[in-house]
């Protein structure tokens, strides 16, 4: 099977016709072949994207409402369809791939809301000599870059605000999971078909060839902002890159989320959080907890509860009702986990359960609990992604505090405790953009995600995700 891309609402072939493989990350079959777009690809998509800017603003934020809540509806009447794509492409069990369409859906609801809420204000001049009229503009096309363990909702994040205000985009698909999106490429044809959208508004353009795709597109002018989910290392190239055309940026990345568990805290509340925090996406998020800080006198309690969850869980395809853990994305992905987790056992860590890797087809990696890990250690200071829970203990709430805020991320953080007191400073002291406190799940369309230090700027979701795509203009009149 090949799958082309999307220019505006036409399915076509790359311009070279050259493809790349997809893999099920389960089995290691191929999955599809690919159309592997090149400049002349995404050069014309920024092509149609400027042209159909104009005409697309001017639609009336009434008629992008009614366009994303289209979208929206006509997702949820494929969601089995969304999801199967995604336990095949990225190794999702059944239950999380059912769980990202209904999240990955909901952003186009929420934004066609926003599309009808946008900001300004009109006021008399202090001065009296006049009034200020502040209006909403679309910044204009834009570059979505979308990761791979979330192939519809990290994408829906981002298209849906910028349609609502008004702009067009060109979204680029991580090559490991480029299905889910050109799946939605055809949703989006065919409900752009009924409202008129302007053709070129939305592509989707699927490549290898990400560093060209960034840079030759982020040289042209008329691309004027870009939003990345991936790592560290590729937002700060994405930002310099920005520098020349001064485009606006939004980087979602990296994170090393500490999860800390007080001597106060309610064991049961503390577990079920932990196997969202950890465990969702098998461990393959970005706000996944990897360093687990436990109050002294609890921590032999919490590691024979941690050890015991995670030796339930049933590793396999998720298409099989009965997994509950699936694979990891891909071989690159599995050696990396089982990198760091070697280097610490190597270096004296303990492991309670899991720390190897399985022999046959497909991706997998245990769930795997760690103790006695050596400060310093490579597993402490970098993103796992993986299912792998790193367990060290504290004395004082300082000391938590402390070595939680030790690391250069800060997207999201957890912590647990039933005492008011202590909640409050941990809500004011850890630093991250996004705290759990005492709850795993903070995923919500309706909150700004996104964080601080190396883990980027710029918000997602929420009343704040739309601001990021409109330029304000400022009116002075007599």
């Amino acid at each position: 099977m090949i799958e082309n891309l999307w220019l505006g609402t036409k399915n076509v072939p790359a311009e070279s016709g050259k493809t790349f493989t997809v893999l099920n990350p389960a089995t290691e079959e191929v999955l599809a072949e690919v159309a592997d777009g090149a400049s002349a690809d995404w050069m014309k998509a920024l092509d149609l994207a400027h042209a159909a800017q104009k005409p697309w603003a001017a639609f009336a934020p009434q008629a992008r409402h009614d366009i994303l809540m289209d979208l929206f509806h006509a997702v949820m009447e494929r969601k089995d369809e969304f999801a199967t794509l995604m336990v095949n492409e990225m190794g999702k069990t059944w239950k999380d791939a059912l769980a990202e369409v209904d999240y990955g859906a909901a952003y186009l609801r929420w934004f066609a809301g926003e599309a009808i809420r946008l900001p300004g204000r009109y006021a008399a001049s202090p001065a009296g000599n006049g009034t200020i009229t502040v209006r909403p503009h679309p910044v204009g096309p834009c570059l979505a870059i979308t990761p791979w363990n979330f192939p519809l909702a990290m994408a829906t994040r981002k298209i849906a605000p910028a349609l609502a205000a008004g702009c067009t985009m060109i979204v680029k698909p991580a090559a490991a999971t480029p299905l889910t999106m050109l799946a939605f490429g055809e949703v989006v044809a065919e409900v752009f078909a009924r409202h008129d959208v302007p053709h070129g508004t939305l592509s989707f353009i699927t490549s290898t060839d990400s560093k060209n795709l960034s840079k030759e597109l982020m040289d042209d002018p008329r691309l004027r902002k870009v939003t990345f989910t991936g790592s560290t290392k590729v937002g700060q190239t994405l930002v310099e890159q920005s520098a020349k055309n001064l485009q606006r940026t939004t980087m979602e990345l990296g994170g090393n989320a500490p999860f800390i568990v007080c001597a106060d805290a309610d064991m049961d509340r503390v577990i079920k959080g932990l196997m969202v925090a950890k465990m969702r996406n098998n461990g393959q998020t970005c706000i996944a907890a990897n360093r687990f800080l436990v109050h002294s006198s609890r921590v032999e309690e919490f590691q024979e509860k941690v050890v015991d969850k995670f030796q339930s869980y049933v590793t396999g395809y998720g298409m099989d009702e009965t997994t509950t853990l699936g694979p990891l994305v891909n071989a690159e992905q599995r050696d990396h986990v089982a990198k760091l987790v070697d280097q610490a056992i190597g270096a004296g860590a303990t492991a309670l359960t899991g720390g190897f890797t399985p022999q046959g087809p497909g991706f997998f990696y245990p769930a795997t609990v760690l103790t006695d890990v050596k400060p310093g250690a490579d597993i402490l200071k970098e993103e796992i992604f993986g299912p792998v829970a790193v367990i060290s203990t504290f004395e004082s709430l300082d000391e938590a505090i402390e070595r939680a805020n030790d690391t250069k991320f800060g997207l999201a953080a957890y912590a647990f405790s039933e005492n008011a007191h202590t909640v409050a400073r941990l809500a004011n002291e850890l630093q991250a953009g996004m705290v759990g406190l005492n709850r795993g799940g903070i995923s919500d369309v309706a909150a700004p995600f996104g964080g601080i230090k190396a883990s980027g700027f710029g918000r997602e979701g929420g009343a704040e995700g739309i601001d990021h795509y409109l330029e304000l203009h400022y009116v002075a009149q007599p």
